[in-house]
């Protein structure tokens, strides 16, 4: 099991599962919303058995503290990470500091973090290994670097940022700064470079592509996933057909099933 559970710049949390090893990168939601999320896909919380912090913005830790406290669940992230989290809760007994490019288990999965382009902490993805699969999450990343690639690339299924569209987040509302830091090397990753990600990771095997923490005000479902499905077509590559494409929903769950909402808008 991979999936979203929340994906969004207001917040993130993803779920990877082998069945008997349960893990969650990232806890950017409230308790009651995580147990309410969790319950939808039929996983007990108290099956859980650790979560990884990818970064320190809010977006992405501010339900860790409650979780880890009431699940007794160890919490995995750079030392840099923790240190700069705001109000974060987590007890100190739960905590683990992993550093960039280091491999570990958590019970019967397989780990690797690899440093990510962002302005935060040391920042981290994730791949994880279980049987003879690879798996890779990589959001919040100011643009696709060979470290983040070489990382991700040979995974069956990749939960990938898809940020924004070049143009609302241009014409949009934004001050200045702030676009200019959505924009830079260590902000976020736009519909086009995600797309030309995808096309790379297709060519090299990846069978299950889902967008991620997409703009609210700077981005659309359609325009993702056009920008993605109209490249790959564009090279011989059919989204649906060659492999799946989908888009993390910022409310509920979303799995590697396509469904007929992305069939029609593509």
């Amino acid at each position: 099991m991979f999936l979203s559970l929340v994906s969004s710049s207001s917040g993130n949390c993803s779920l990877v599962s082998d069945g008997s090893t349960s893990i969650l990168v990232d806890c950017g939601l409230s308790l009651k919303k995580l147990e309410d999320e969790l319950s939808c896909v039929g996983v007990n919380p108290r099956s859980l058995s650790a979560i990884l912090i990818t970064h320190e913005h809010s977006d992405h830790t501010k339900g860790a503290g409650a979780v880890s406290k009431k699940y007794g669940l160890p919490v995995f992230t750079t030392e840099e990470t923790f240190f700069a989290m705001k109000n974060h809760g987590i007890p100190e007994n739960n905590l683990n500091f992993i550093t960039p490019n280091e491999s570990f288990e958590i019970e019967s999965v397989g780990i690797k973090s690899f440093s990510i382009p962002h302005d935060a902490k040391n920042p981290l993805g994730y791949s994880f290994f279980y049987g003879n699969q690879k798996l890779s999450l990589a959001t919040d990343i100011g643009n696709m670097n060979d470290t983040v690639f070489e990382n991700i690339k040979g995974s069956i299924a990749v939960i990938l940022e898809s940020n924004h569209d070049l143009d609302m987040l241009k014409n949009g509302k934004y001050p200045y700064l702030l676009k200019q830091r959505i924009l830079g090397p260590r902000g976020h990753l736009s519909n086009v470079d995600a797309a030309k990600t995808v096309l790379k990771l297709v060519n090299s095997g990846t069978k299950h592509i889902m967008l991620g923490h997409l703009s609210k005000e700077n981005n659309t479902p359609k325009l993702a996933l056009l920008e993605t499905a109209n490249l790959l077509k564009e090279n011989g590559i059919i989204a649906g057909k060659d492999f799946s494409l989908r888009v993390a929903s910022p409310n509920f769950p979303t799995d590697f099933k396509v469904q007929k909402y992305e069939e029609e808008t593509i």
